[in-house]
């Protein structure tokens, strides 16, 4: 995948984004041209003006991206590139000599800052009031194309080809066992590296897993009332819109950019309709701060297209050992449609609380997870 001199290059880094991106985002924040809005509507037309009008002020008078930018460079970070690309990283070793590997990665349109919480948890779990057997040395990437990755360089950065990066990355870092975890968009990339690197993936923990129904009427016979509630859950979530941005990016990334990469607060509205009221709303921003001040907009939303039109789509099964976590407010995965697509499915656990945002709004929860489903695949 790469060549001697790519190989060895390593090199730190910090996040230190030019004042000049935060003054200029400030003066377009200043100057909103906002759009009328039905009365009464809430949010059946799409993200309400109040709540959008609300958020924006505090952007623009209350949030401080310094120090957000402070939280991050307070673990350590690399770049290096992988197949052409740039690739940013946290790599937050264990003070635990036994600790096992694990990359994770962020969704969209989320970000690193989504698994800063559970660093310390994870990593020194002896200082958290765990077991220290369970500790992991923790990988976290930008994915290519959004934040400090910084845009994609060529196409082609469809889910496969950044899995087999990742395992090119714990390679580099000189990790010969290791776990995956992912959420959202890690949810489909974290199978991926076990399907690339089977002999060195011990295992793979996601909080999704996005198998959807062939097409064969045989499929839904004899369904589980679990799974069948599950299919109305995916249902009511189709129906109403949910799937709307993912059509569009899959289809004009290049159109949708001009719009989402020059407004900011266009950028905010298509975000806030996956975020919601699920995150705080210096979560929120953090995550936007993160893709605006980078310029990555644009190229984080080609990763749908290029999924959408891969030459060479995954085929057959997954079997590396998988274990998923799902909460009550998230997508609802449907085991019989995730065992026809990961034949090795060893943990498949329901929280009654926690949203698509588990990382976030869930993290205790989804750290006890992780510690569960990895104890005996060590």
């Amino acid at each position: 995948m790469s060549g001697s001199t790519e190989r060895a290059e390593l090199r730190p880094f910090r996040a230190e984004l030019p004042q000049s991106g935060i003054d200029d985002l400030q003066g377009r924040l200043a100057r909103v041209r906002w759009p009328d809005e039905l009365p009464g509507v809430a949010w059946r037309y799409g993200v309400p003006l109040d709540y959008t009008r609300q958020l924006v002020e505090h952007w623009r008078t209350g949030f401080d991206w310094r120090d957000q930018e402070a939280r991050l460079n307070a673990h350590p970070q690399f770049t290096t590139t992988i197949d052409g690309q740039p690739v940013h990283f946290i790599h937050a070793r264990s003070p635990e000599p036994d600790a096992l590997a694990l990359i994770c990665t962020h969704g969209w349109p989320m970000s690193v800052f989504e698994y800063l919480d559970l660093i310390g948890p994870l990593s020194d779990p002896r200082a958290y009031g765990g077991d220290p057997t369970d500790a992991f040395h923790l990988v976290i990437p930008s994915i290519p194309g959004v934040a400090f990755s910084g845009p994609t360089t060529g196409p082609g950065w469809d889910t496969p080809r950044i899995a087999r990066s990742w395992v090119e990355l714990m390679a580099r870092l000189g990790y010969e066992r290791y776990g995956a975890h992912g959420n959202d968009a890690g949810s489909q990339i974290s199978p991926e590296v076990g399907r690339h690197a089977p002999e060195r993936v011990v295992g793979v923990h996601v909080t999704q897993l996005f198998s959807f129904p062939s097409g064969d009427p045989a499929e839904f016979a004899d369904m589980s009332e679990e799974d069948q509630a599950a299919m109305r859950f995916l249902e009511q979530f189709t129906a109403s819109g949910g799937l709307a941005y993912n059509a569009y990016q899959s289809a004009q990334p290049q159109t949708l950019a001009y719009a989402l990469q020059d407004s900011p607060v266009g950028w905010l509205a298509w975000v806030i309709q996956l975020f919601q009221s699920w995150l705080e709303p210096d979560e929120i921003l953090t995550h936007a701060s993160a893709y605006w001040l980078t310029n990555t907009i644009g190229s984080s939303i080609r990763r749908y297209y290029e999924d959408a039109h891969a030459n060479e789509p995954p085929t057959g099964p997954t079997s590396t050992p998988t274990g998923v976590a799902i909460f009550a407010d998230d997508f609802q995965s449907v085991r019989r449609f995730a065992e026809r697509d990961h034949a090795n499915i060893i943990s498949w656990n329901h929280y009654d609380r926690g949203s698509h945002f588990a990382p976030q709004d869930a993290p205790d929860l989804l750290v006890d997870d992780i510690r569960q489903f990895f104890r005996d695949l060590r």
